[in-house]
This record gives C-alpha cells, sequence and structure tokens, in this order.
C-alpha cells in the first residue's frame, strides 16, 4: 500500500499567500509552501476539487507513485473574501484575464500578483493591475492534475522569479525565499522576459509532442524529426530578438542552436540535451496539452500561449509559418478533426519552410 501522509495546518494570519488556480502548477507550489508552515489560501473554479482539498488536503503524487497530503485553507473563486497582499496566479493561459478582473479588487495596494503560468501572461496582469503590481516567473517542474485534490508531480526543472523590467527589488527577492520551499534551487533573475520566450519556445515542441501518442522523450529524441525542432524554434528565437527580448538559455535549451547560422549537428546536439531533461520527468512522460486532448477532452493553452507567438511576429515583422500551422492542427485536435499519431509531426515537418 502506497504510504499516505497528512501535513497539519498552517498557522492562521491575516494575510495569507493567495494561490489563485490550484491545478498542475498551483497544486505543487501550495502543497509545498503549506508543507513548510505557510499560511496558504488555494482558489480554484472547480468545486470537486476545493471539497477534496478541504476533506483530506490536496494530494500530491511524487515520480516514483509516493503519496503525501498537504493542508491548507481552500475556497472557490465566488467565496474569496478579504483583500491580500500576495497572490501567485496559476490559472491556465486563457483564463488569465477572467482572473484577474476577480482578483483586482481583493489585491492591496501595496500588493503585487505572481504570474506562475507558461505563456507570456504577465502582459494581461499587467493590464488589468498595472506593471508596478506584476511579477514573472519561469515555472519549468513537471506536473499535471489527474482528478479533485490530487496533482501528479512528475520532476523538478527551473524556477526563477523576476520583474518584467529586469530590476532588483525585495519584492523579488521574498519571492525567491518562498518559491526556495519548492525548488532550493530556484532564484531571483534579471532576464524574466528572456526566460518566459526561451520557454514559449519549449511550449512550442511541447504543443507538438502532444499530437501523438508516443511520449515526449521519444519524439523530441528522434533525429526524424530534427528539421520540424529546429523550424518552430527558430521561429521563436527570431520573434523574440525582433521584439527586443535575447531568450535565455535553460533545462537544455540554447537559443543560438536554433537560429539560421547554427549547423544541423549544433542543433541535435540541443536537442539531445533538451531531451535528456525531459527523461528527469519520470513520473510526466506526456504533456499536460496531451493531457488535454487525451484525456479531459478540453480546449488547450494554444490561447494565449502559442498564439501570442504569431501576433508578436506580425507586430515585428517575422512570419511563423511552421507555428501558424502548428495552431491550426491542434484546434483541428481539439474539435476532434485529427486523430493522434506520428502522421502529424510528418505532416507539419513538411509544412516548414
Amino acid at each position: 500500500m502506497d504510504a499516505q501522509v497528512f501535513r497539519s495546518e498552517s498557522a492562521v494570519s491575516q494575510d495569507p499567500i493567495v494561490v489563485w488556480g490550484g491545478g498542475a502548477i498551483g497544486g505543487v507550489v501550495a502543497a509545498k509552501l503549506a508543507d513548510a508552515g505557510q499560511d496558504v489560501l488555494l482558489v480554484d473554479v472547480v468545486p470537486a476539487h476545493i471539497e477534496a482539498v478541504r476533506a483530506h488536503g490536496l494530494e500530491i503524487v511524487g515520480p516514483q507513485g509516493e503519496r503525501a497530503f498537504s493542508r491548507m485553507k481552500a475556497c472557490l473563486a465566488s467565496e474569496v473574501e478579504g483583500s491580500f497582499s500576495r497572490i501567485m496566479l496559476s490559472v491556465k493561459g486563457q483564463h488569465t484575464r477572467q482572473a484577474m478582473e476577480m482578483i483586482a479588487p481583493r489585491l492591496r495596494a501595496d500588493g503585487w500578483v505572481l504570474a506562475l503560468q507558461n505563456g507570456l501572461t504577465e502582459a494581461t496582469v499587467a493590464d488589468v493591475v498595472g506593471a508596478g503590481r506584476t511579477l514573472g516567473a519561469l515555472v519549468n517542474f513537471a506536473s499535471d492534475y489527474v482528478g479533485p485534490g490530487r496533482i501528479q508531480f512528475g520532476g523538478l526543472g527551473s524556477l526563477r522569479v523576476g520583474e518584467i523590467d529586469g530590476a532588483d527589488s525585495a519584492r523579488t527577492r521574498e519571492v525567491e525565499s518562498l518559491l526556495r520551499h519548492v525548488d532550493p534551487q530556484s532564484s531571483w533573475t534579471d532576464r524574466l522576459m528572456g526566460y518566459k520566450w526561451s520557454k514559449v519556445a519549449i511550449g512550442s515542441l511541447l504543443f507538438t509532442t502532444a499530437m501523438s501518442n508516443d511520449t515526449i522523450v521519444e519524439q523530441l529524441g528522434n533525429r526524424h524529426y530534427l528539421p520540424l525542432w529546429r523550424a518552430l524554434c527558430g521561429e521563436v528565437v527570431a520573434v523574440a530578438r525582433a521584439s527586443g527580448v535575447e531568450p535565455a538559455p535553460f533545462d537544455g535549451f540554447a537559443p543560438g542552436a536554433f537560429t539560421p547560422l547554427a549547423s544541423e549537428e549544433d542543433a541535435w546536439a540541443q536537442m539531445q540535451q533538451i531531451t535528456d531533461h525531459c527523461r528527469r520527468w519520470v513520473g510526466k512522460p506526456r504533456s499536460g496539452v496531451w493531457r488535454d486532448l487525451a484525456v479531459r477532452k478540453r480546449p488547450t493553452e494554444v490561447d494565449p500561449q502559442i498564439t501570442d507567438i504569431v501576433v508578436h511576429g506580425q507586430a515585428a515583422g517575422i512570419e511563423t509559418p511552421t507555428i501558424s500551422r502548428l495552431i491550426a492542427m491542434i484546434r483541428e485536435m481539439e474539435a476532434g478533426e485529427r486523430d493522434f499519431g506520428n502522421a502529424n509531426l510528418d505532416a507539419l515537418m513538411a509544412a516548414a519552410p
């Protein structure tokens, strides 16, 4: 029988850390903070999820199947009362604005919202509450929401926090300290948007692997698809640079390997490093995008995570034909008009310039 561990309730305070969105990212962060003795309020919109957390705590299933239950306060978004100075936002990208409109009246004048999300959602957060109250993060650990009150943790990855403009501030240092409860190697960065753009490039790879039932490692480690990986990452790097952001290397990804000046061998060596990092995610062989399509049968985060690449590309005069085709294919899969299989990767690769 799997071992079960119940954590004690955090001490009650007048200003808890609010984790708004208790899915893959938010669930792991909330559990780690609560386990460290922080006062956490988990907010979500799924009644069954909140009921389960209230009943027995938030269950985190580890990479080897180990189980732990973390106790914390939890409520539905419609039940939130009071005002808060520390809010960690971890809803799906397409729900960012809706969540922020609920958060804005609850955020204290001197408070902040930390975007713990994939994609470039910091701009939406800042649009609602102002850049002066917006923080961002690179999140590259592996996790999945697998059911009410239950999160699968797949393995560690880079975790960075920073200001949009790269400034060093007391509040980012505070968040850095908090996130070290999640991963002792997490840190502050003055290159937040560089990391975010690099994660968008990795995201384009993961969206593509979601169109097949093969694992992430099986696909990214297949040299047959190297032209596809080069085309996807190359378009993202080009758009980032044209937008005034230099992508930052992390977890095996190095932007210089996906430029016109880089050789095929340079790109393949880098893909092997990315693949090796993904092998660490033993508890998550397939992406959350695949789970959305194959298991949960719901829309993915293609909006805005991948469509933002096209929008920024259009603004900078950079064409993104491979990314655009990927978006169209994901929409077809969401609509049930395209089956899973490596034939999807072959078709996308054939469309690459």
